[in-house]
């Protein structure tokens, strides 16, 4: 450091003689220092830079030249280095790379860089840097040919002066804020190659020739090989010069507001391989000279209004169909069916017609496309069937003819396109089977075949698509039964078959244990709890346990045909006992005791278990005052050993404001969670009590813990959960060690399921009133599961006061209106409770810390260290700088928001469902430009 401060003393007193005489301290040392010392390094990339070294050289991310020692590339992509990008750079005189990529810089861009004569290649991009672009920057870059400001926040204009670098081959200024029209001169950049200003707030026309020629301004920007605008305000038509950019290999208009026609002269474009004009107004046909741009890889015209012929020329035929512009121009292919006749494009993958007017069939000859990928054709006015030429896609992953007229029935060559992974065939007027073929589809994720006229069974070969993740049957006239090898599909999260006439008992197991009834609803004939409907013939058996069993375990239980008759059952000691008497006495006596035990614990509780099923969840009647009853809503084994967990204190997972969790098993090894409630002095009446329980149990979501039955007697009260294996979210936080800690992705999702969970709950008018970090369980695979949802209803009254006392360990999320009588506790308590638990999965401190001389409110903290700046403080420590802040910050914001003090300023928690969607940012490669 002693040499750093001669060196800048020396620079301040005598700059003449340092500009006059060679320095006893190396430059690129000492600029490099002085640049590391405005830089947050979390971690230590730059350990190794070292101010008492003769040269850098050997520094991580700096190369130099070998003849000269000076550093020539400064290149710290992707270091997690943060904070403002200074002077120190401006002494490396002899670089010719300065690349600080996919970092967190910010500020604003320093036009000093302009001093550095040598700079060829600057790369900014992906960091958070702010401001406009200094027109400065480009007065002095005789020597600059690549410059990426890609993915900032810059604002303002595109300064003028970049039309004076005519040594620039390469500009990317894309996902930034500039606005404004584009420089003139930008267009007589002769050595451009690559311009990329997408993703901006850019408007304004491209400026048209004479008579269709390149303006002069332009005559040299032929050596262009990408030109993308994509994401802007451009209007007008596209200029017939476009051309004679005759380099160009790709093209990308999309997402502007161009109108008129898409010109002719991209006929001319040979070398293109990527088109897209998505997203705008452009009307017509498309233009057939582009038979001759047979370099094509991928080509996008969706989101527009063009109509006409389909584009025939595809497959390099002539169509020769008369337009009709005063009956709104329909056109229809021309089928070609000899297999003489090859397609233009043999390199095609992706095709997206999808979203404008075309009309007329799918030619035959559609399977001449053989290497496509992606092919959508949706929301069009396609009428005729599915070409059988459609089985010889065999690379085909996205077929969508969806939303058209199409007619006829599957083709079972549907089965010939082997790498199919989802297939979207809704809203047509298809009828016949569904074909059996489909199973050869093996890499199959999404089959969605709604809104048609599809009749027959749905074929069991389906349950071998074990990718299977999205199943849509809805809305046609299927018959037959569900097949029941459905439920062993290990992927599918989305199955719906409702609106048709399947029948007979749904699948059990597998996504039909939490299916929503929607997603089988209006099938009269099907049969089960899921859709209220008790199937013929099949009577749940009762279950019993015997008060006066010999079995080590109290919680024993046991079938019977005859329970109304019959009260107690023998057990398999008593008939060993039949044939030794002398066992009988010590059997007598050890069931004597641990009956009076077992109702010297539960207060003269449930000496008998009841199951009943079906439905509508019918009773089984009680004999006398100590008979309980059991319900579990699907029907399934009993408990194993219940009774004995209740009593044994190794299985208890924890206590909460309404009871204690113990873990037991179910007789076919399924583990479940009991909560035996401690509020039985405030729970309802039994009827009260039941009618709560079996609206809570109906609640079914794959981010809320599914309530599988319970136990009543009039002393005892048992809720019976599905198991989740992996602790709470309070575990993770705040008692686990720091190399477990949860990534920035889990936290993302585990806030993101949460807000669905609550979403659902309120769509269903449930409110959870005792949303905390306890409550939120991850299961095996990572997904938060939320539990204790909706309890308190189960008290006589929603009294606040009585509710605070029984949730008071939730201190720090409960909602301010629980303190004042006259605001009616709504939904919007939940999202205060929400808005906390986001604060402390970000944070990973609870919800309030008590110091030594000082109590702490996360809310509070977080607030006053995002308005001051300091947004590192907030985040957990233990991410160490892995995260994004383009998404931690919106998320500490919205938990904010979620906490107003007044409920109405507070989102509904679809709303927050949405926001977190919009929030969440899309990973992005981006090559390097050079």
């Amino acid at each position: 450091m002693r040499k750093l401060l001669e060196f800048l003393l020396f620079l301040a007193l005598v700059p003449a003689f340092v500009r006059s005489v060679d320095p006893p301290l190396n430059y690129d040392v000492l600029g490099l220092i002085v640049f590391k010392a405005d830089v947050k390094d979390p971690e230590s990339k730059l350990v190794s830079w070292n101010e008492d070294d003769d040269n850098p050289c050997n520094w991580v991310g700096v190369r130099c030249n070998p003849r000269t020692n000076r550093v020539a590339e400064l290149v710290l992509d992707g270091f997690s280095l943060s904070g403002r990008v200074g002077r120190g750079l401006l002494q490396l005189k002899f670089i010719r790379k300065l690349s600080l990529s996919k970092n967190n810089f910010t500020g604003t861009i320093n036009p000093s860089l302009a001093q550095l004569d040598n700079l060829r290649i600057v790369d900014l991009s992906d960091n958070n840097f702010s401001g406009p672009i200094p027109n400065e920057l480009f007065q002095q870059c005789s020597s600059l040919r690549v410059v990426s400001f890609a993915r900032n926040n810059l604002s303002g204009e595109i300064p003028q002066s970049l039309s004076s670098c005519s040594t620039l081959t390469a500009v990317n200024f894309s996902s930034n804020q500039l606005s404004g029209s584009l420089p003139s001169g930008i267009w007589s950049l002769n050595g451009l190659r690559w311009l990329d200003l997408s993703d901006n707030l850019l408007e304004g026309e491209i400026p048209r020739g004479i008579e269709g020629s390149l303006p002069d301004s332009m005559q040299k920007l032929t050596m262009c090989t990408s030109l993308s605008l994509r994401g802007n305000s451009f209007v007008g038509e596209v200029p017939t010069w476009i051309g004679e950019i005759r380099n160009l290999q790709t093209l990308d208009l999309s997402g502007n507001r161009f109108s008129g026609q898409i010109p002719d002269s991209l006929g001319n474009l040979q070398s293109l391989e990527v088109l897209n004009l998505s997203g705008n107004g452009f009307s017509g046909s498309l233009p057939e000279s582009m038979i001759h741009c047979k370099a094509l890889y991928a080509l996008d015209f969706s989101g527009n209004s063009l109509t006409g012929n389909f584009p025939a020329w595809i497959f390099g035929l002539d169509m020769q169909v008369p337009m009709l512009p005063e009956n709104g121009p329909s056109g229809k292919i021309k089928d070609h069916s000899p297999s003489s006749v090859q397609p233009s494009f043999y390199n095609l993958h992706l095709l997206d017609l999808s979203d404008n007017a075309f009309s007329g069939e799918i030619p035959g000859n559609i399977g001449l496309l053989s290497n496509v990928q992606y092919l959508n054709m949706s929301r069009n006015s396609l009428v005729g069937g599915i070409p059988e030429s459609i089985g010889e896609l065999k690379t085909i992953n996205v077929l969508d003819l969806s939303d058209n007229l199409l007619n006829g029935s599957i083709p079972s060559d549907i089965g010939g396109t082997v790498s199919l992974k989802e297939l979207i065939l809704e809203k047509n007027f298809l009828a016949g089977k569904i074909p059996i073929q489909i199973a050869n589809c093996s890499s199959l994720t999404s089959l969605i075949l709604s809104r048609n006229n599809l009749s027959g069974p749905i074929p069991v070969a389906i349950a071998n698509l074990t990718n299977l993740q999205t199943v849509d049957l809805s809305l046609n006239n299927l018959t037959g039964t569900l097949p029941k090898q459905l439920a062993n599909l290990p992927h599918l999260l989305l199955f719906n078959v409702s609106h048709n006439h399947l029948q007979g008992e749904l699948p059990a197991g597998g996504i039909f244990n939490t299916i929503s009834p929607s997603s089988v609803s209006d099938n009269p004939s099907l049969c089960g709890s899921i859709v209220h409907r008790s199937c013929p013939g099949v009577l749940p058996k009762p279950i019993v346990l015997n008060p006066n069993s010999s079995s080590d375990s109290p919680g024993v239980l046991s079938s019977s045909s005859n329970l109304r008759h019959k009260r107690i059952i023998l057990s398999i000691s008593a008939l060993i006992a039949i044939g030794a008497a002398a066992l009988i006495a010590l059997g007598v006596i050890a069931v004597t005791v641990l009956n009076l035990q077992f109702r010297a614990s539960t207060s003269h509780s449930a000496a008998a278990l009841t199951l009943s099923g079906g439905d509508d969840f019918s009773h089984s009647p009680a004999t006398d005052a100590n008979s309980g009853k059991l319900v579990m809503f699907s029907g399934d084994p009993d408990f194993s050993a219940g009774a004995h967990a209740l009593l044994n204190k190794d299985c208890e997972l924890g206590r909460g404001g309404f009871g204690a969790v113990y873990q037991t098993f179910l007789r076919d090894g399924r583990p479940v969670a009991i909560k035996k409630l401690t509020v039985s002095s405030l729970v309802k009446s039994q009827d009260d009590f039941e009618r709560e329980i079996k609206k809570l149990g109906k609640i079914r979501h794959q981010n809320l813990v599914a309530l599988e039955g319970y136990y009543w007697t009039p002393s005892l009260q048992l809720l019976i959960y599905e198991f989740v294996s992996g602790g709470s979210l309070y575990k993770h936080l705040h008692e686990k060690a720091g190399g477990n800690s949860l990534s920035w992705h889990e936290r993302f999702n585990i806030i993101l399921g949460t807000a669905k969970s609550l979403a659902h709950l309120h769509r269903m008018n449930v409110i959870h009133y005792n949303l905390k970090s306890s409550n939120v369980l991850i299961d095996s695979s990572g997904e938060p599961k939320v539990g204790d949802f909706g309890l308190a209803r189960l008290l006589p009254m929603l009294d606040r006061y009585v509710l605070s006392s029984k949730i008071q360990s939730a201190l720090g999320y409960m909602a301010p209106e629980f303190a004042c009588r006259t605001v009616k506790i709504t939904e919007k308590c939940d999202v205060y409770g929400f808005g906390v638990l986001i604060l402390e999965v970000v944070t990973g401190k609870r919800p309030v810390e008590y110091m030594e001389d000082d109590v702490v409110v996360l809310c509070d903290m977080v607030r006053g260290a995002l308005e001051e700046g300091r947004v590192e403080e907030c985040v957990d420590g233990r991410l160490g700088g892995n995260f994004p802040a383009e998404e931690a910050i919106p998320v500490m914001k919205l938990g904010l928001v979620c906490t107003s003090q007044v409920p109405s300023n507070r989102p509904d928690m679809a709303e927050v469902v949405n926001i977190l969607e919009l929030i969440r940012c899309p990973s992005e490669g981006q090559e390097e430009l050079g």
